[in-house]
């Protein structure tokens, strides 16, 4: 169900947001987190501050914690802020608290001291209207550290197909696609798991439109690698988008992964 979001815009002395349904489940945002302390890992290394959010992490801090255990191996002294409007949802969290992770109750205004470079929210925006997106985005981002990273996705229940935009301090930056290998017909599959920016927007005359059907050709013009796997596959029609101009900021260590990543100006809504 989408959410008004009526609070948007935040009243004093209450968080800004809506609550949302929270269901999670164990390792579902693995997908995103190799690539926080993959190719995104310099940020965290060094920042002069190693503060992290986790933005809406739902009914179980599972993923929080695996966060900020994931991020301990390129920062040992990093600092995981779980956030969620939902206080009962906090109170139960509290429990696995330790030096290095906490959580607190907030929503996009991001009740915590100092600015994060790293802020994910990961099935959140979802909930809300589109017309929503542009307002929230922009008030994470006034929040960001110099060079900060906010990471807007959505995966599906176990996060075996999963997308996010990452935006700076001055908008989008770029759109990253990553699914498991036998999990989808076409690349085009995951277009149900697109971020809200992005979700409706999947229509001829549409620059993600466009992005996915050209996925899909090249996707079926590398059918003669199958018999050496998808990963042989995938790692061709990567190869063969960026022949054809695609501007994918990625190599083949991420397309091994099922993983690509587009400059956000080749799929920027019209």
């Amino acid at each position: 169900m989408v959410q008004k979001a009526e609070r948007v815009q935040g009243r004093r002395g209450k968080p800004v947001g809506n609550v949302t349904r929270g269901t999670t489940n164990p390792n579902r945002m693995r997908r995103l987190d190799r690539w926080l302390v993959g190719p995104q890992a310099w940020r965290l290394r060094s920042a002069v501050d190693p503060l992290v959010v986790d933005l809406g992490y739902g009914a179980s801090p599972a993923t929080a914690v695996e966060l900020f255990e994931r991020l301990q191996t390129v920062r040992p002294d990093v600092r995981v802020c779980g956030i969620e409007i939902e206080p009962e949802r906090v109170r139960t969290a509290r429990a696995l608290e330790r030096p290095g992770l906490s959580f607190h109750v907030g929503g996009f205004e991001l009740p915590v001291p100092g600015k994060p470079v790293l802020v994910r929210a990961f099935n959140v925006l979802r909930q809300y209207e589109e017309s929503d997106v542009a307002g929230i985005w922009g008030l994470v981002q006034s929040r960001l550290a110099p060079e900060g990273l906010f990471i807007d996705g959505t995966c599906d229940e176990i996060g075996r197909r999963v997308t996010w935009v990452a935006l700076g301090a001055d908008g989008p930056v770029s759109l990253s696609l990553s699914m498991r290998f036998g999990g989808f017909a076409l690349p085009s599959d995951v277009a149900e798991r697109l971020p809200k920016a992005l979700i409706h927007r999947n229509v001829p005359g549409e620059r993600i439109h466009t992005f996915l059907q050209a996925m899909d050709q090249a996707w079926l013009e590398a059918a003669p690698l199958a018999s050496f796997g998808n990963k042989q596959r995938w790692t061709a029609m990567c190869r063969s988008m960026r022949d054809a101009g695609w501007p994918l900021q990625d190599g083949m260590s991420r397309w091994r992964l099922g993983e690509l990543t587009v400059d956000w100006a080749a799929v920027v809504p019209a």
